[in-house]
C-alpha cells in the first residue's frame, strides 16, 4: 500500500534547511526529534500506523463496517418511501379523473374553459362527483368527520370589490381591494348547483380565481405486505379555475396537499411482529456505530489540533517565525469532519426512522433528507481510503490544490452567468417559454453549457418581432461561445495546471511547504520499530535511548 500523502515522505535533500534552525541543546535537540516523529505518526495511513506501533486499524474497519450497514438502511427505507410516493402520486391521479370533467392524463398544462357556461358545468360536476364519491372511487376513501359531522366542501371566490371594464371604448374603473366569498356545500346525493348554492354567482369580468377545497381519507393497505403498520393520509385537493389573466381562458388546476398521521384504531393479524423488531434493533445498532465512529474521529481532530499548537510553538521558539495557515490546515483533517458530519445526520436520521416505524412521527421528507445526504457523505469519506494508494491520491491532491482557484474562477463566471440570466429573462421571456421565469432561464442555460436543448431553444423564438429575434440569435450565439469555448476551457485548464504541478513535485521528491521541509529530516520508516516504545514515557527518555541503540550500532558496525 502506497503512502496516503507526500506530507510525511522521506525526501532525499542533500542539507535541509531546517537543520540551521535546530536547537543546540541536546534535551531540546531530542524533544525537536520526538515532536517530528510525533506528527509523522500522525499522518501515517493506517496500515503504517499497524507497522510502525502494531496497533489495529480498528476506526477503518468500523468505517467499512458502517458504510454496508448503513447503506442497508438506506436501501430499506428508500423501498418503504417509494411506497408512499407512489400512493401520493396515484391518489392524485385518481382525483383528477374524478373530479375533472373529461379529463385525460397528461392534459393539464392544456386544461381550461372558455365560456361562461362551461365553467358553471364544470363546478357542478365537481359538486356531484363529490356526492357520489361512496359509489364511485374504487379505494378507500371517506369525507373526513369532525365531531360525527361531515367537513363541508368550500367554493371561494376571488374577485376584485368595484369596476366596471369598457374594452370597446378602452375605458375602465376598477377598485384594486380583492374581497372573497365562501359557500360551505356537505356531501348530498346527486346535488346541483343552484339546489346547493341558489345564491352563487361568478362575476367574470371582476373574477381572479375559483376555489373548490375539500378533504378525502384514506389508508395505505400496501405496506401491511411489507410487515410495516399502514399509515392514514389526509388529502387536502384544492381545484382552482384561474382568471388573473383575464384572457378568456380559464386555465383549471388540482392541487393535493396531503398529510400523514397514525392511525387511530388498528388491528393487522396474521402477521408477526418479529420483522419489526429486527428492524429496530438494526437502527439501534446503526445508532450506536455512528456514536462510536464520531467519538473517534472527533479525537483525531483534537490530537491534531494538540499537534499544530506544538508544531506553531516549536517554530516561534526555535525559527522565530510564524506558521503559515496552509501549514497549519495540514493539522485538520478534512476527511474526519466529513464523517462526524455524516455521522451526526445518520444518528438523527435513524432515530427518526424509528419515530416513523413506531408512528410516532410521519416525517418522511426530513427523515428521507437526513439518511440520504448522511450515506452520500459516508460514501464519499471512501475516497479517504482510495487516498491510500499514490495513483489514486494524486486525483485527490489534485482537487485538493486546484479549489481555491476553481472557486474565485466560479464567482467570476458566475456574474457573467447571472448578467445572462436577467438579460434573457426580460428580453426574450415575452417570446419564449423557456425565458419566462428566471427559474426557467437558468436550467435553459445551464442545459446550453453542457450541449443539451440547443436545437429546440433555437427553434421556439417566436419571431413577432425582428428586433427581437435578432437580439435572441445575438444573445444565444455569444453565450454559448463565451461559456463553451473559452470559460470551460479556463476551467479545465485550472485542474490540468494543477495536476501538472502535483504530478512534479512527487516525481521529483522536493518538499514543498515549510511543514514537509520539517519533516524531510525524520528518516524513520514505519516499520523501523523506533515508534513501538511506549507512547506514555517521557519524550526525552525514548529520544535518549533510540540515540545509544543508533551510537551503539555504529561502534559495532565499525568493529
Amino acid at each position: 500500500m502506497e503512502d496516503s500523502s507526500d506530507l510525511y515522505d522521506s525526501y532525499e535533500t542533500e542539507a535541509p534547511a531546517w537543520t540551521d534552525h535546530e536547537p543546540q541543546h541536546v534535551e531540546d535537540l531530542d524533544n525537536v526529534e520526538c515532536l517530528r516523529r510525533k506528527i509523522k505518526y500522525y499522518f501515517m495511513n493506517p496500515c503504517e500506523k499497524y507497522h510502525a506501533r502494531g496497533r489495529k486499524p480498528w476506526k477503518l474497519i468500523l468505517q467499512l463496517v458502517k458504510i454496508a450497514i448503513i447503506t442497508i438502511q438506506l436501501v430499506s427505507f428508500g423501498l418503504s418511501n417509494q411506497m408512499v410516493v407512489a400512493f401520493k402520486e396515484e391518489n392524485l391521479m385518481t382525483f383528477k379523473h374524478l373530479f375533472l370533467k373529461d379529463y385525460v392524463d397528461g392534459g393539464m398544462d392544456t386544461y381550461a374553459v372558455y365560456r361562461q357556461t362551461d365553467v358553471y358545468d364544470h363546478i357542478e360536476y365537481i359538486l356531484k362527483q363529490y356526492g357520489h364519491l361512496h359509489n364511485i372511487t374504487v379505494g378507500n376513501h371517506e369525507y373526513e368527520k369532525n365531531g360525527g359531522i361531515y367537513t363541508p366542501l368550500s367554493v371561494c371566490q376571488d374577485f376584485y370589490r368595484n369596476g366596471t371594464i369598457y374594452s370597446g371604448n378602452d375605458t375602465f374603473e376598477i377598485d384594486a381591494h380583492v374581497d372573497t366569498e365562501c359557500f360551505n356545500v356537505y356531501p348530498m346525493y346527486d346535488p346541483t348547483l343552484r339546489e346547493v348554492l341558489p345564491g352563487f354567482e361568478l362575476h367574470f369580468k371582476r373574477m381572479l380565481s375559483v376555489r373548490l377545497t375539500f378533504v378525502l381519507k384514506a389508508i395505505n393497505l400496501q405496506t401491511v405486505r411489507h410487515r410495516e403498520l399502514p399509515d392514514c393520509y389526509d388529502f387536502t385537493v384544492i381545484i382552482t379555475f384561474d382568471n388573473q389573466a383575464h384572457s378568456g381562458r380559464i386555465k383549471i388546476d388540482l392541487e393535493n396537499d396531503v398529510d400523514i398521521n397514525e392511525c387511530r384504531d388498528w388491528k393487522v393479524s396474521g402477521a408477526s411482529a418479529k420483522s419489526a423488531i429486527l428492524t429496530l434493533l438494526f437502527d439501534c445498532l446503526i445508532i450506536i456505530t455512528c456514536i462510536v465512529s464520531s467519538t473517534l474521529c472527533t479525537r483525531s481532530v483534537i490530537n491534531g489540533t494538540r499537534l499544530q499548537f506544538e508544531y506553531t510553538q516549536y517554530c516561534m521558539k526555535y525559527c522565530n517565525k510564524e506558521v503559515p495557515w496552509s501549514d497549519k490546515l495540514e493539522f485538520v483533517n478534512g476527511w474526519y469532519i466529513l464523517i462526524v458530519v455524516s455521522d451526526t445526520m445518520t444518528i438523527i436520521g435513524s432515530i427518526l426512522k424509528i419515530d416513523i416505524q413506531t408512528k410516532v412521527l410521519t416525517s418522511y421528507d426530513v427523515c428521507s433528507i437526513f439518511l440520504g445526504t448522511g450515506t452520500m457523505l459516508v460514501w464519499i469519506g471512501v475516497i479517504r481510503y482510495m487516498g491510500f494508494f499514490r495513483k489514486y491520491n494524486i486525483l485527490i491532491l489534485t482537487l485538493r490544490a486546484a479549489f481555491p482557484n476553481v472557486i474565485r474562477f466560479i464567482c467570476c463566471a458566475g456574474i457573467i452567468y447571472l448578467s445572462y440570466c436577467l438579460c434573457g429573462w426580460i428580453v426574450l421571456g415575452p417570446y419564449h417559454e423557456k425565458f419566462r421565469t428566471l427559474n426557467t432561464v437558468s436550467e435553459c442555460l445551464f442545459s446550453l453549457i453542457n450541449g443539451d436543448d440547443m436545437y429546440p431553444t433555437f427553434k421556439n423564438m417566436k419571431q413577432k418581432s425582428n428586433l427581437v429575434w435578432i437580439f435572441s440569435r445575438v444573445y444565444l450565439y455569444t453565450f454559448v461561445s463565451l461559456f463553451i469555448y473559452m470559460i470551460l476551457s479556463l476551467f479545465i485548464t485550472i485542474i490540468t495546471d494543477t495536476y501538472d504541478t502535483i504530478k512534479q513535485q512527487q516525481q521529483s521528491g522536493t518538499p514543498t511547504s515549510e511543514l514537509q521541509k520539517f519533516l524531510s529530516v525524520c528518516r524513520d520508516l514505519p516499520n523501523s520499530g523506533v515508534y513501538r516504545l511506549d507512547e506514555n514515557d517521557d519524550c526525552f527518555l525514548k529520544c535518549w535511548t533510540n540515540r545509544c541503540k543508533e551510537h551503539q550500532e555504529r561502534l559495532t558496525s565499525e568493529a
